[in-house]
């Protein structure tokens, strides 16, 4: 087995005695604990207590965070027209419609969003299959199906996360990167717990913030703090 470097080890031990950390000190830890050559994502997850297999338990929602993701975000929009004009000029990677729709199902998933004018649905729709285990399918409750292409590339560009509940109740996103200031890392990260918690759907019993973790790419996870995590 290999030997483990000396910041290594001090990472799975420092890590290994952690119990529940106020936020602050958890995303110092991460940011200490960082041993990776590149500038690594910093990562939440959030248990829920929901069952996302029933519709009234499912989650999902959007938020901007306030210091941004530090993550080049590419956004491709299905419109047409004066509407694909005004997506080009608010900085969209690739905008199109049937020749867009052919290189996705060819598999050209060259983005990270996508977003379509309300016209565009039934052709975008065909691409359900592909887009929608992906998370990339455009919706209207995250402000992705919109006639309002410019401000939505501006979201998309400029920090605005989407997040969805996986089968096993949990959230996951990227809520900076390491080289950010603990500050604005901290600050990221009660902008999403904030904005899960009023997420809460009619059909959750009991509690519904289980728990908030952090963790970096390539580093082992800390528990938070729920308190600190929703800045009470």
């Amino acid at each position: 087995m290999a030997k483990l470097g000396k910041r290594t080890r001090a990472a799975r031990e420092a890590f290994g005695t952690a119990s529940l950390m106020p936020l602050g000190e958890a995303v110092s830890l991460v940011k200490s604990s960082s041993t990776a050559k590149f500038d690594e994502t910093v990562e939440v997850a959030i248990n829920l207590g929901v069952d996302p297999r029933h519709a009234d338990q499912m989650v999902r929602g959007v938020v901007s965070l306030p210091n941004g993701t530090g993550k080049t975000v590419r956004v491709a929009v299905f419109a047409r027209g004066a509407k694909a004009d005004e997506a080009t000029a608010a900085g969209a990677d690739i905008v199109g419609a049937e020749e867009l729709m052919q290189a996705i199902q060819g598999g050209e998933i060259n983005f990270d969003r996508c977003i379509a004018t309300p016209d565009m649905m039934p052709l975008v729709g065909r691409l359900g299959k592909i887009l929608g285990p992906r998370n990339l399918m455009p919706n209207p409750k995250v402000g992705t199906v919109t006639m309002d292409v410019a401000q939505a590339v501006a979201n998309a560009k400029g920090g605005e996360v989407q997040f969805k509940v996986e089968k096993a109740g949990i959230i996951h996103a990227g809520v900076g990167k390491v080289s950010f200031d603990a500050d604005k890392l901290a600050e990221n990260v009660r902008a999403i717990v904030d904005a899960v918690s009023k997420a809460r759907p009619t059909g959750a019993k009991g509690t519904y913030l289980r728990k908030v973790s952090l963790s970096s790419t390539m580093g082992p996870g800390v528990s938070v703090d729920l308190a600190s995590a929703l800045g009470q």
